[in-house]
């Protein structure tokens, strides 16, 4: 069974998303079946330079006041730990994360894409360093698992895995996903947002069950044939 996820790294619900997913996906009796990929999806692919993300810009982006917004980045912080995940309060660098995706895809060609994702997010949320710096891209991507020459390699080049990101995000489009985390199990149920683990289990159990559909039986219980030891049914001339 498979699982594709589309998200942002600038998308903080997406972060503590991530992390209910993995609750859910850890106690699913079939998890060893269930294959995940992450899939690109930009939420200011416009964005050409990197910005601090000043409580003061955050309010008027969203229509609150500074304190409100402080408040309410608090309440990220505060729900994030309790999934378990670090998370700085002070607002964080924000630029475009074309470049990021397009080292996601480098590490799904490895194995190592839940590795750099994890990785990406921490250093987004939880350190005072900015990810969209390309050294340190570069150091995520080599702690994930990744060769350092091949990263700076894809860094330089524009265009290496540049479709496999806008096929995702045409993907995301055809699907009517317009904002992040967006789940979709077995190409059947989706899952739009960070829900509670709860929500993922319940998705997971219901895609599996439908993977396995009950067989009806027609023409009554006592067919002619023959059975696996060769004995058949004497039907009258």
């Amino acid at each position: 069974m498979r699982v594709d996820i589309w998200s942002d790294i600038s998308c903080p619900w997406c972060f503590i998303g991530k992390a209910r997913f993995k609750t859910a996906l850890a106690a699913f009796p079939h998890k060893g079946d269930v294959k995940v990929v992450h899939r690109s999806f930009e939420l200011d692919p416009q964005l050409n330079d990197v910005r601090p993300t000043t409580g003061a810009a955050h309010a008027r982006k969203y229509g609150l006041t500074p304190a409100q917004a402080r408040a309410a980045e608090e309440n990220l912080a505060d729900i994030a730990r309790r999934e378990g995940l670090e998370y700085l309060v002070d607002f964080r660098d924000h630029g475009n994360t074309f470049d990021l995706h397009r080292l996601l895809h480098l590490a799904a060609d490895h194995g190592l894409q839940d590795e750099l994702l994890s990785l990406v997010y921490e250093g987004n949320f939880a350190t005072e360093r900015s990810v969209y710096d390309s050294d340190y891209q570069v150091e995520l991507a080599v702690r994930a698992g990744l060769d350092e020459a091949e990263v700076r390699t894809v860094l330089a080049d524009k265009q290496a895995y540049a479709h496999q990101v806008r096929q995702d995000e045409a993907e995301a489009a055809r699907l009517g996903a317009t904002g992040v985390p967006f789940f979709v199990i077995d190409g059947k149920f989706g899952v739009s947002g960070a829900q509670p683990a709860e929500v993922f289990s319940e998705a997971l159990q219901r895609a599996w069950a439908d993977r396995e559909p009950t067989l009806t039986v027609l023409g009554g219980t006592s067919p002619a044939g023959c059975d696996v030891n060769g004995a058949c049914d004497v039907q009258p001339v």
